[in-house]
């Protein structure tokens, strides 16, 4: 059995680990089953958000005559799209490929490793084992035990982007984010798009202001059905055919599309590493059960990532990466803090969130406010058009602490980042904002006048039944 100082299993933010542990002279091995790069690299951000930008310049041009410009997309190419998404893709694995050949100071298991004791992994013929080990295996696309599934051909996002030719339609299984960024490129490309959601709002885990929006300006170039339960799907003649029914009305509908893709959830990798083999245990839904610390419940294990199902952002996982490295060499450990996690959806239209939902700031029992506008409300709103995009503010009563904030429209992304800095700085209040001087006319000014417009929730209903 080989020894090592440090096992790191995943090569995505693992090697955020992989890097200072190598350069302090630790015996390091990498176990990695898949590409060097993780879920990011390979079939993720990276690669979708190659394709998402060309859809985005599509719906612009679409969206000129608006402002008085008439313009057409006179087509796309999707060949060249495939081949920018594979040349950064491949190219930036490489050069983990290389650094990790080329450095002696480590051992990579292109393998499967399972645990088979305490600390110990089987890599291939080989055993392994170190005091120190990282679990940054991520997660797999889940796939519901739906009739008919397993013997038709289906799509997820793991295989995607291996298609070589655009299909002329599409049916998306599920309605979260990656159904909603496929569903954005495919219908740019003119693939005809089909949503199918068992829950009754698009996006559920935005505020529902939010999913409404998405679901109203997505629903323009895709048709989304919500609130389904689907019966089973079966291969018909040049493609398959899902047969669902409408859980609120009973009503039954079998629809046929060349391409089946399924973005029904997530599960955790542990299950394949065997980890309750060294101790380590996972809750309900098979994902690894860490602490503050992001410490697992066996000493000596951390993980972080994905496969803890916690936050599942590879800029998350980053951060967490750091929490780790420092807790496996200090004797005074740091905690995480998650109160401040941004993520963002690149669909149609852009959506970014972070912190609290009002639902979730009211299930803690704080006291907020909460503050609307709309891009229309501002000037350069108004210049762009947009008459849908939206900003929504949480800010605890009192404290003027914010607590969250969710946009959906052009440049959400952007626009909630600025949020997340003040919500890392200072009494993490929206004071700076407001003593500050907004340029006229930024898209800028909708958050301030969001922030202008703080109301008392319950105030706000109390005078809309009145």
């Amino acid at each position: 059995m080989e020894e090592f100082d440090y096992i790191i299993i995943g090569s995505g933010a693992g090697m955020n680990i992989v890097d200072p542990a190598v350069n302090a002279g630790h015996r390091v091995a990498l176990v990695e089953s898949g590409p060097l790069g993780g879920t990011c690299l390979n079939r993720g951000c990276i690669p979708s958000k190659m394709w998402i930008y060309p859809a985005d310049l599509i719906r612009e041009i679409e969206e000129a005559s608006k402002v008085g410009v008439h313009a057409r997309v006179e087509g796309a190419d999707f060949d060249l799209i495939r081949r920018r998404t594979w040349d950064v893709v491949l190219h930036d694995r490489g050069h983990i490929e290389e650094a990790v050949s080329m450095d002696p100071r480590m051992r990579f298991y292109n393998v499967e490793g399972r645990f088979v004791g305490d600390h110990v992994l089987a890599v291939g013929d080989e055993r392994i084992h170190a005091p120190k080990i990282v679990i940054a295996a991520g997660a797999r696309s889940y796939v519901p035990p739906i009739p008919g599934l397993s013997s038709v051909p289906y799509r997820t996002s793991e295989n995607i982007f291996d298609i070589t030719a655009l299909p002329k339609s599409i049916i998306m299984l599920g309605g979260g984010y990656k159904s909603c960024e496929f569903a954005h490129f495919f219908s740019a490309m003119g693939t005809k798009v089909s949503i199918v959601q068992r829950n009754v709002r698009l996006v559920p885990d935005e505020e529902p202001e939010i999913s409404f929006v998405v679901k109203k300006k997505l629903g323009e170039h895709v048709a989304i059905s919500t609130n389904q339960a689907v019966k089973e799907v079966r291969s018909v003649p040049g493609g398959v055919e899902v047969i669902r029914e409408d859980r609120a009305t009973g009503t039954v509908v079998a629809e046929e599309a060349e391409m089946l893709f399924v973005g029904t959830g997530m599960r955790s990798n542990a299950d394949l590493l065997n980890v309750q083999a060294t101790g380590v245990a996972t809750d309900a839904h098979g994902y690894i059960k860490v602490d503050k610390f992001l410490q697992t419940t066996a000493p000596g294990i951390w993980a972080f990532g994905d496969i803890t199902g916690l936050h599942m952002f590879r800029h998350t996982a980053n951060y967490e990466s750091q929490v780790v490295w420092y807790n496996m060499n200090s004797k005074e450990p740091m905690e995480t803090d998650e109160h401040a996690i941004p993520h963002a959806i690149y669909t149609y239209p852009t959506v970014g969130s972070v912190g609290l939902t009002e639902t979730e700031a009211k299930a803690n029992g704080l006291k907020y406010l909460v503050g609307y506008s709309r891009y229309a409300m501002v000037a350069k709103g108004s210049a762009m058009a947009d008459d849908t995009g939206l900003v929504k503010v949480v800010v605890e009563k009192g404290t003027r602490r914010i607590l969250g904030a969710h946009i959906v429209g052009k440049q959400a992304d952007i626009l909630v980042q600025q949020m997340v800095y003040l919500m890392n700085a200072g009494d993490m209040s929206y004071m700076p904002m407001a003593r500050s001087q907004v340029i006229h006319p930024a898209l800028s000014e909708v958050l301030i006048s969001a922030l202008g417009r703080l109301a008392d929730p319950e105030q706000m209903e109390h005078e809309h039944v009145h």
